[in-house]
């Protein structure tokens, strides 16, 4: 046969059944018997038969994929999130198209676009951290292609959303390291125009009001969600002599960055400054000293995702758009645990 692909009629052909018995067996259809499922398995494996995902698509009006786009794929809090929904997908029969947007709206854009040439039931996005034209969604939307965003979330209306407490987890963040007794707490703010560094910044702010601490405008840095972001507003701090007692960065990637920038210019973290931010990775454990955080529970972000987009997938007409607010948890290790400055 050549390099041709072995199709269900090869196989029929072969053990003298019709194709819908074979299709049925390679589904464990209860229809078909224990024993001539097993049969039509052995001899799809012997002849090297793999499933034909477009042309079950088509015939089931459903591509059974389901597209995924994230920022960025080194980071642990996607990562972790892509493994749960994975696990979800599989449970539910169905594969999962990985995009990496690389924090570009133009390429965030493209993505989309190929994942709807590429008939899946439906996308799960984190946008980027500088998308601001919206119009590829509205286009999805219109093509009633279910679509659930995740973590960023655009400023539009009518949309499923699954997201954490972002503003009350800075929130409890700051109100700890308060109680602890730090009143020069700077941020390692996100870009303002999305929603995660809005709402962590918001928190921030409404604890510093809520027990009458001055937020010293030199401390509210602004900038990106990764390590080198972290790097430079450190240093940037430092070369101004104007370093605070504690910094809460945006995400755990803009404090791994001030660790780096801390280790090179030989000051002590906790003692000299302390560090706490939100978002959790393993790597944190091995951090000298251990970092402390605000986690966000990935598994749960990806299993609330899928539920939603899987009900828009199965139910259309009556799927409902819906907004899911995860809770947050303060992790305590070996950073902003006790307040030693003079």
């Amino acid at each position: 046969m050549g390099h041709r692909p072995i199709t269900l009629s090869d196989i029929a052909l072969r053990l003298n059944f019709s194709i819908v018995t074979i299709s049925k067996a390679l589904r464990d259809h209860p229809d078909i018997s224990p024993k001539t499922t097993k049969l039509v398995k052995s001899a799809a494996k012997e002849m090297g038969y793999t499933p034909n995902l477009m042309a079950r698509g088509l015939s089931a009006r459903k591509s059974h994929t389901i597209g995924v786009v994230v920022p960025k794929i080194a980071h642990f809090f996607f990562g972790s999130i892509i493994e749960s929904i994975y696990k979800v997908a599989f449970d539910n029969n169905y594969e999962i198209i990985l995009m990496v947007s690389q924090e570009n709206a133009e390429i965030e854009k493209k993505h989309i676009q190929t994942l709807m040439a590429m008939k899946v039931d439906g996308i799960i996005i984190s946008i980027t951290q500088e998308t601001k034209d919206y119009d590829i969604f509205e286009t999805v939307r219109k093509r009633s292609v279910p679509l659930v965003f995740m973590d960023r979330i655009p400023e539009i209306e009518d949309i499923n959303i699954v997201r954490v407490c972002d503003r009350e987890g800075a929130f409890k963040a700051i109100e700890h390291a308060i109680n602890l007794g730090y009143k020069r707490i700077a941020h390692f703010a996100g870009y303002d125009d999305i929603n995660i560094g809005k709402l962590r910044y918001q928190g921030y702010a409404e604890a510093m009001e809520k027990y009458q601490l001055p937020i010293h405008p030199d401390w509210v840095v602004r900038g990106g969600f990764g390590d080198k972001y972290g790097y430079e507003a450190f240093m940037k701090l430092y070369n101004e002599n104007n370093l605070p007692d504690l910094i809460f960065c945006v995400t755990y990637p803009v404090a791994l960055g001030v660790y780096q920038a801390a280790r090179e210019l030989n000051i002590k973290i906790p003692d000299d400054v302390d560090v706490i931010c939100f978002g959790n990775a393993k790597v944190q454990n091995f951090l000298n000293p251990p970092l402390s955080c605000i986690d966000q529970p990935t598994e749960q972000i990806a299993e609330r995702s899928m539920e939603i987009l899987l009900e828009n997938i199965n139910n259309p007409e009556e799927s409902e758009k819906r907004e899911i607010i995860v809770p947050t948890d303060l992790i305590l290790r070996g950073t902003c645990i006790s307040y030693n400055k003079p």
